[in-house]
C-alpha cells in the first residue's frame, strides 16, 4: 500500500490526486486523516481510510503495516511537530513499513532559521529509526505568497524584510508531483532530494509581476524586521508565528531559499512551474 498522512491537507490531497491520476489503483492508496468527513470524497473514490491523530500516539497503532511505503507530510502545528512525527515514526517501524518519505525543508541540517528546527530534528529522528527513508527537503511555495494576493493588489504593495534576497520556490502541485515519484518510482530508498524551483525570484520581480499582470502599480517595500513583524501581527496573525516569517524573510536575504539543485524537475520529468503561472491562477480565482 502507498499511505498518504496528513491527507486532507492542501499537500496531502494533491499527493492522493496525482497518485489516482497516475492510474494507481485506489485500492493500493490509503489516506491518514484526523476526520473521516473530510475524507468522504477519497472513499468514495475507493481510497482507504485510516483514522488518526499524530498527536494521539495510540490511534496510530493501525494506521501503517508491513510493507506500506508512506509518506510522512509534516504537521502545521509549529511547536508542536517533533513529537508529532516521533510518534508517526514510531509507528512506522513498529509496522515494519518499506519506506518512509518525509517532507522537510530546503538545506536540512544547513537551514539555519527557526521553521526549520522540526525539520532538522525529525530528520534526525528517522534516520535514528534505522527505516529505509527518503528526505523530501521542500523549498518555498509559490502559494506562501499568491493566496495572499488580494490585499497585494488592494494596497499596490507587496511587504517583505527580504531586502534583494531571492526565493528558488515551486508550485505546491509540483511539489507533490515529486512525492508521488518516490511513492511510485524504485531507487530511491536513503536519499535525499533538496527540492526548488527551477528559477529563483527576488520581492521586486515578484511585485512587478502581479503589477504586469493586474495593469497596478505594484511596488515593493523591504521594511525593517521589527516593522514587518508589526505589520503582521496587526493584521492577525500570532505573534509567534509573525516571528516565524520574519525570520524566513531574513533567510531569504541570505540566500538561504534559493538553492537550485534541479532534483524537482529532474524528478517530475518536466520544468517546474514558473510563479508568473502560480500568480495567474490566483488572479483567477479570485
Amino acid at each position: 500500500m502507498i499511505v498518504v498522512t496528513g491527507a486532507t491537507g492542501q499537500l496531502g490531497r494533491l499527493v492522493v490526486e496525482q497518485l489516482l491520476d497516475a492510474r494507481v489503483p485506489a485500492g493500493r492508496i490509503a489516506a491518514v486523516v484526523r476526520d473521516k468527513g473530510k475524507a468522504a470524497d477519497l472513499a468514495e473514490r475507493g481510497v482507504e481510510l485510516r483514522i488518526a491523530d499524530y498527536s494521539v500516539p495510540e490511534t496510530l497503532a493501525g494506521a501503517f503495516g508491513a510493507g506500506d511505503r508512506v509518506l510522512l507530510i509534516s504537521g502545521s502545528e509549529v511547536g508542536q511537530r517533533v513529537a508529532q512525527h516521533r510518534a508517526v515514526i514510531d509507528a512506522a517501524k513498529a509496522a515494519g513499513v518499506a519506506l518512509l518519505a518525509y517532507t522537510g525543508i530546503l538545506g536540512g541540517p544547513e537551514a539555519d532559521f527557526r521553521l526549520a528546527d522540526e525539520h532538522k530534528a525529525t530528520e534526525r529522528a528517522i534516520l535514528d529509526s534505522g527505516l529505509p527513508y527518503t528526505f523530501l527537503r521542500n523549498g518555498w511555495y509559490h502559494e506562501n505568497h499568491t493566496a495572499h494576493l488580494a490585499p497585494v493588489v488592494e494596497h499596490g504593495a507587496v511587504l517583505a524584510s527580504a531586502g534583494e534576497g531571492r526565493t528558488a520556490s515551486a508550485a505546491r502541485a509540483d511539489y507533490a508531483a515529486a512525492a508521488v515519484a518516490v511513492l511510485t518510482g524504485e531507487g530511491h530508498e536513503n536519499r535525499t532530494y533538496e527540492l526548488s524551483g527551477d528559477e529563483a525570484w527576488s520581492f521586486a520581480e515578484y511585485a512587478a509581476e502581479v503589477a504586469r499582470q493586474t495593469g497596478r502599480e505594484i511596488v515593493y517595500r523591504n521594511l525593517p524586521a521589527a516593522e514587518h513583524l508589526a505589520v503582521l501581527t496587526g493584521a492577525g496573525v500570532p505573534a509567534p508565528m509573525a516571528e516565524i516569517l520574519v525570520g524566513v524573510d531574513a533567510a531569504v536575504a541570505r540566500g538561504r531559499l534559493a538553492g537550485r539543485s534541479g532534483d524537482l524537475a529532474r524528478l517530475i520529468g518536466r520544468p517546474t512551474t514558473p510563479v508568473a503561472e502560480s500568480i495567474a491562477a490566483a488572479l483567477r480565482a479570485s
